[in-house]
């Protein structure tokens, strides 16, 4: 195995890296409380990243790569860290992009979540979304969601996700994870299956499409508790895109479904701590209460941010607020403002 490659990574997870980029005829480049640093060692060849993907690919992904020209999957390094991987052809050859994930599953403590996050995963069912853009912490939220469940409750927990990220060992509950590609076609089938196997929990890596999006709400309907992602910004964004993915005929039934079944939306970004070189969460927090259901039953989502800036009793909470609250613990640096992170 490329002892360039697998020592970069070495020093990415000594120096907290979030990400790697290794890429033909280009020294390797990581990402480090989001920004972009070159490593001062010498550019890496094609065939040592040939030779690298060799040596962790089975031959099913090696087949994948030639066929689809990009691949995603996790890899276990047990003396380094786990990673998720996005292997890719491109102009001057081949890249991949490793995103480092921790072996260990932080508690919502220990990330310094609200106390809503921990009191919504003693729900039995309903839907639960975490939304953001790419790297802005979703998966270590969930994972530490779900994890809060696995360490409290008996429940039967089944995950997909594309690929499988935070591994979750046997606590008091029983977990399945299954990965798309591998063990299952796509996210759809996967929930559909899902609904067959008698879960209590139900965690969908990302709502991408209609039909997975109908099978999470039926599956929140149903009486389980379901966890899932979306690309959005805000709540109230939210919202809007999962009622807009149906057709207009089908919209005023989605609306009434989902203010039934929802149960909070989390929206979150990465901002650099004051204090440590690593980042912290900062969230808006929607909570469906009676005010809000009617809000979305109605079409009237243009209102929700109104409803948010007065539902801090429920445990909601703007963007503006959770800065303002992490200030005054002296968690983030007090000159960070809003229009520095968005």
């Amino acid at each position: 195995m490329g002892s360039l490659l697998l020592n970069t990574l070495k020093f990415a997870v000594q120096n907290n890296a979030s990400d790697v980029h290794f890429s033909s005829g280009n020294p390797p480049v990581l990402r480090i409380l989001g920004e972009l640093k070159r490593v001062d060692v010498r550019s890496i060849t094609t065939e040592e990243l040939t030779d690298f993907a060799t040596s962790f690919l089975n031959n099913e992904q090696k087949q994948l790569l030639k066929q689809k020209t990009e691949i995603d999957l996790s890899i276990d390094f047990p003396e380094t860290a786990r990673f998720r991987v996005n292997i890719y052809k491109h102009l001057n050859g081949l890249s991949m992009a490793f995103r480092t994930i921790p072996h260990k599953i932080l508690s919502l403590e220990e990330l310094r979540m609200p106390e809503i996050l921990s009191k919504l995963t003693r729900r039995k069912k309903g839907l639960i979304l975490l939304t953001g853009p790419t790297g802005s912490g979703k998966s270590t939220t969930l994972a530490a969601m779900v994890n809060e469940i696995n360490q409290t409750r008996r429940e039967h927990i089944i995950t997909i996700e594309d690929p499988i990220e935070y591994i979750h060992p046997q606590k008091e509950s029983l977990i399945h994870q299954r990965e798309v590609n591998q063990h299952t076609k796509d996210f759809a089938s996967a929930l559909r299956s899902a609904l067959r196997e008698d879960p209590d929990v139900i965690l969908v890596g990302e709502m991408r499409d209609l039909e997975t999006i109908t099978y999470a709400l039926h599956a929140a309907e149903t009486g389980h508790l379901v966890f899932s992602t979306m690309h959005t910004n805000s709540a109230a964004e939210t919202v809007d895109r999962i009622i807009n993915v149906f057709p207009s005929e089908q919209q005023q039934q989605i609306r009434t479904i989902l203010a039934a079944s929802l149960l909070a939306v989390i929206a979150q970004r990465l901002i650099r701590q004051a204090m440590k070189a690593d980042r912290i969460a900062l969230m808006e927090i929607l909570v469906n209460t009676p005010a809000i259901q009617n809000l979305i039953r109605e079409g009237k989502t243009h209102q929700i941010d109104s409803s948010l800036q007065t539902g801090s009793e429920y445990g909601m909470q703007t963007f503006e607020r959770s800065l303002k609250q992490l200030k005054q613990y002296n968690l983030v640096p007090p000159e960070i403002e809003l229009e520095d992170i968005f």
